[in-house]
């Protein structure tokens, strides 16, 4: 039990981060992460993960090729399926954390092109200093991309526990493509999802609102 609280103290203290300082994260802090994040299991140790992380120019030139690509309308070509929908208290959760987010930077219900503008922030890495594109290999499908989502969580908790914010985004997945052209990635891997990270804007209005969780009760199915 030792170890349990420092991991839950970690746990409650990451957060998707939506605004970012431009002071970039030192090299040696980053091999810490994933130093940190290769630990995590995977089927047969196979230890499908890969990331792609850009700094400086690096990131400016992909951000900038996101959001022309984005605005431009560019159609989605994403590696993996999107979910087919969203229901019950999936629906609930997502459009919970959507107002949540919307509150938090004045954007009313109804005024849609806030809410583009806001969407499209996503392109621009919310301004993050690096971007860690993730990917595993394409025959591994869908249990190489399970084992992936691991070293996601753990670089997102590592991250957290060197002062460092991160979010998880599906939405650069949309333009694998692009990704590919401009980091060098193999079409035999498929690209999963981007983890923008740096060091938070601790006064963005955006970054002072935290989502719930479900109770136990929901999650939890005892059998004896």
């Amino acid at each position: 039990m030792t170890h349990y609280t420092p991991l839950l103290e970690t746990l409650q203290a990451r957060y998707s981060c939506r605004a970012f300082l431009p002071d970039p994260v030192a090299d040696d802090v980053i091999t810490q992460i994933v130093t940190a994040a290769r630990h995590v299991p995977s089927w047969c140790n196979a230890q499908p993960w890969q990331v792609a992380i850009t700094r400086g120019q690096a990131t400016d030139t992909l951000r900038t090729a996101l959001m022309d690509a984005a605005a431009a309308g560019t159609p989605p070509t994403p590696d993996l399926d999107w979910p087919t929908g969203y229901t019950g208290d999936y629906l609930e959760r997502r459009r919970t954390c959507g107002f949540q987010l919307y509150d938090a930077v004045g954007i009313g219900k109804g005024d849609r092109d806030a809410r583009q503008a806001q969407m499209l922030r996503n392109y621009a890495l919310f301004d993050a200093p690096h971007v860690a594109i993730i990917h595993s290999p394409a025959e591994l499908g869908p249990y190489g991309a399970m084992d992936t989502g691991g070293f996601v969580t753990a670089f997102t908790l590592a991250a957290t526990a060197l002062g460092v914010a991160t979010i998880p985004q599906a939405a650069i997945a949309a333009y694998a493509p692009l990704l590919r052209d401009h980091l060098g990635i193999a079409d035999d891997r498929l690209i999963l999802c981007a983890i923008s990270f740096g060091y938070a804007d601790d006064d963005a209005p955006i970054n002072q609102f935290r989502t719930a969780r479900a109770p136990l009760d929901a999650i939890i199915d005892w059998h004896d």
